[in-house]
């Protein structure tokens, strides 16, 4: 897909050719080397890259919440503090990254450029499960990448317009889709943020409480996995938590999930393992 050199500013032909609806296969037709996993590395090298950790979502009545930490590792370093990781997808769905960040977050570019690019060709909004097929598509298509160590596992999560309620996604390397029921963890930390989940989650919570929940876990994730990072008080650095809703996606503020990461401080000093689920 070459510009347009005969200084006319009329569009490339390849941009006024009726096609498919997938902006994926636009790109795979006209300009494959825009593709993340089309790229190819020279074999043998080994890569020392940022990676994101630790994604969590739960379920509560009316949507659902995906927060990340802030965290990024590079080895045994800690290569950002402040690393953005949940993203919206569209109005009604979000991504969170784990994996090789830099690829992570191209990927979730053109997720969102996919999304947009169906709406406008087909003129009408795809179903979260189709939203959902389509990033299994994407992760695939990395697999090559992914065997040469930069690999992107994301979280998906969003409110199902035609059900009437939230849906989590999760996927492996390869692509392969798992639905969720009640509360997803994904990345370094995670056996230990769905260990706290289990324990706290239960059906019929409220948004305020899904967002308690998915803070403890990770507060719980960052105390026994030290690619995942806890609350920075003394940085005001605070995980990202969105909540979507039938109104669509909302990022909490910055004071809001503050108020919730230092009430959790808080009581983590009476209770450092966190709070206690009954045993029956």
């Amino acid at each position: 897909m070459e510009a347009n050199t005969g200084g006319t500013g009329r569009l490339p032909a390849a941009f006024l050719t009726p096609g498919s609806s997938s902006f994926i296969d636009f790109l795979a037709q006209h300009s494959p080397q825009l593709i993340p996993g089309s790229r190819a590395l020279p074999e043998g090298l080994t890569i020392e890259a940022p990676h994101g950790t630790t994604i969590v979502a739960a379920i509560f009545d009316g949507g659902v919440v995906l927060a990340g930490d802030r965290r990024a590792t590079m080895g045994n370093v800690i290569a950002q503090r402040d690393i953005e990781k949940v993203f919206p997808a569209d109005d009604y769905s979000a991504v969170g990254i784990a994996g090789t960040a830099g690829l992570a977050v191209e990927m979730v570019r053109l997720f969102q450029l996919e999304l947009e690019h169906y709406e406008k060709i087909e003129g009408a909004v795809l179903s979260l499960e189709g939203k959902a097929n389509r990033l299994t598509t994407m992760i695939r298509g990395n697999l090559g990448m992914a065997m040469q160590g930069l690999a992107v596992v994301p979280m998906f999560a969003g409110y199902d317009l035609e059900l009437n309620r939230g849906r989590i996604f999760t996927y492996d390397v390869t692509g392969g889709r798992s639905e969720e029921r009640g509360f997803a963890a994904t990345g370094s930390g995670s056996v230990f943020a769905r260990g706290s989940m289990k324990k706290l989650f239960r059906v019929g919570l409220t948004a305020d409480e899904a967002a308690m929940l998915v803070v403890q876990a990770l507060y719980d994730a960052a105390d026994d996995d030290s690619a995942t990072g806890g609350p920075d008080l003394a940085r005001g650095i605070f995980p990202i938590v969105s909540v979507i809703t039938e109104d669509g996606f909302r990022r909490l503020s910055d004071a809001e999930v503050s108020a919730i990461a230092i009430s959790v401080t808080d009581r983590r000093r009476e209770q450092p393992d966190g709070p206690q689920a009954p045993l029956i």
